[in-house]
């Protein structure tokens, strides 16, 4: 791997006596790890099931280092039912710092693809409202299948910039993610084109970047809210003085201490421009400290007084024609009722408890989607499917991970049913949903997203 001179000259002079160690990560194997999806799956389950070669994350519950050369998780079906999301191991140490809870407000600013936004959610056990935001079109796509892979119901993904969201929501979180978009330099060895993008201009045009993101995040924090920035970064620049400035401009702004174990580092007072002290509270991960990527993590509270949140809720329409949905709920649905329906257009959305109103908005996703209404039926979403447990559907086609049969359904080929079912039935993996079929005279008809089949 070439690095840039000026970065090589960079980190000698920042990291001394540890520049050797550090530079020679970049001729091992990066790590990869995987988080599990306690909303589908417990830890014990998982252990019993696990097909791959897995070690623990210690800095990180329920998070798994696999290796790249024996397996491939993201082929397999597990990883289409949603059980885990594969993440970088360090960026799993993030999202727990927000420490959220179910019933709260939370903001994850700068979401995708939705690995940080996975794991609050399952901190959160899908209660409460977990706003999911990134303001580029094509990855908020991207972020908006992984909340829908993950089954998550409390999650509102948007597509607007971090102002129009200030406008919106002002004082109105408990808890928000800043992973702020940076110069990358903590992944050059999981994306090596980053290399080419890297400049000491590009450092500094993220750190203005940065600091103006803040400044939003700050506005939509409520009163003794958590803050959490996080880079993928080394550049003190992007680290350590960002969250120095940030604490210059606003004296209610407190840091808070990250626990330091398991080769985590410390932020570097002598990387700040005013030598603080405080800055320790900081968490650096280093590639040749710990088995992971770079990454900075700071943790803030707002301590002054704000203004109540005027940010209305969401007014269920009464009015609604739901009766082919209901007609589908009777027929299917075991034990389980979805609240708070609303339809935007065709399409019928369960959103979540006290939902904000989203008008004027980029919404590509409110809460669970349930499914379309179409002349004179209901038709389930894929999303519902991802949402369900097994349990909680009548008609229950179960394949087998190791069988022909469920390679055949994620490719979108019709399956041999048993003859038994007629309509709507949920095909799952050993007991894990996976998607829809229909059945009808002993044959499955296959409705697995076209997006999302097995192309090979």
């Amino acid at each position: 791997m070439i690095l840039p001179t000026e970065f090589k000259t960079k980190m000698s002079e920042l990291l001394e006596d540890e520049a050797s160690a550090f530079f020679n990560t970049y001729k091992e194997q990066r790590t990869a790890g995987l988080r599990i999806n306690t909303l589908k799956i417990n830890q014990n389950e998982w252990e019993k099931l696990n097909p791959f070669q897995t070690e623990s994350i210690p800095f990180v519950s329920n998070g798994y280092y696999y290796d790249v050369n024996l397996d491939e998780p993201g082929k397999h079906p597990y990883h289409a039912a949603g059980l885990y999301y594969i993440q970088e191991p360090s960026a799993m140490f993030v999202a727990n710092l927000l420490d959220a809870e179910p019933g709260e407000r939370v903001l994850d600013l700068c979401a995708a693809p939705g690995g940080k936004s996975t794991q609050i959610a399952v901190c959160m056990q899908n209660e409460g409202i977990l706003i999911s935001n990134e303001i580029f079109p094509k990855r908020a796509k991207a972020l908006a299948e992984n909340v829908e892979r993950f089954g998550l119901k409390n999650t509102i993904v948007t597509n607007e910039s971090p102002e129009r969201l200030s406008e919106h929501f002002p004082n109105y979180f408990d808890k928000i993610l800043v992973d702020a978009p940076c110069s990358g330099e903590g992944m050059f060895r999981k994306e090596p084109d980053a290399i080419s993008h890297w400049s000491n201009e590009h450092v500094l045009e993220c750190r203005h970047m940065q600091l103006n993101i803040l400044e939003y995040a700050y506005s939509m924090l409520k009163e003794d809210g958590i803050l959490v920035y996080s880079t993928c970064t080394f550049s003190p620049e992007e680290n350590e003085q960002v969250i120095e400035t940030f604490l210059e401009r606003h004296d209610d702004i407190e840091l808070l201490p990250i626990d330091q174990q398991f080769g985590i580092d410390n932020g570097k007072p002598e990387w700040t421009k005013n030598n603080l002290q405080e800055i320790t509270k900081t968490a650096r991960l280093w590639p040749h400290k710990l088995q992971g990527e770079g990454h900075f993590a700071a943790r803030l509270r707002k301590k002054g007084s704000t203004q109540k949140a005027r940010v209305r809720e969401y007014k269920y329409s009464k009015r609604q024609n739901l009766k082919d949905y209901i007609e589908f709920a009777r027929t299917y649905f075991e034990n389980i009722t979805f609240d708070n329906l609303q339809l935007f257009g065709n399409v019928l959305h369960s959103l979540p408890e006290n939902c904000p109103e989203l008008k004027g908005l980029k919404v590509l996703r409110a809460g669970l989607h349930l499914g379309e209404m179409k002349k004179n039926r209901f038709e389930p979403d894929h999303a519902l499917a991802l949402a369900l447990q097994a349990s909680q559907f009548k008609q229950v086609v179960t394949l087998d991970s190791k069988d022909s049969d469920c390679l055949r359904y994620l490719k979108g080929e019709t399956l041999k049913g048993s003859g038994k079912y007629k309509g709507w039935v949920l095909i799952t993996v050993d007991g894990f949903p996976l998607g829809w079929g229909k059945e009808s005279n002993g044959t499955i008809k296959n409705s697995y997203p076209k997006g999302l089949r097995i192309m090979f």
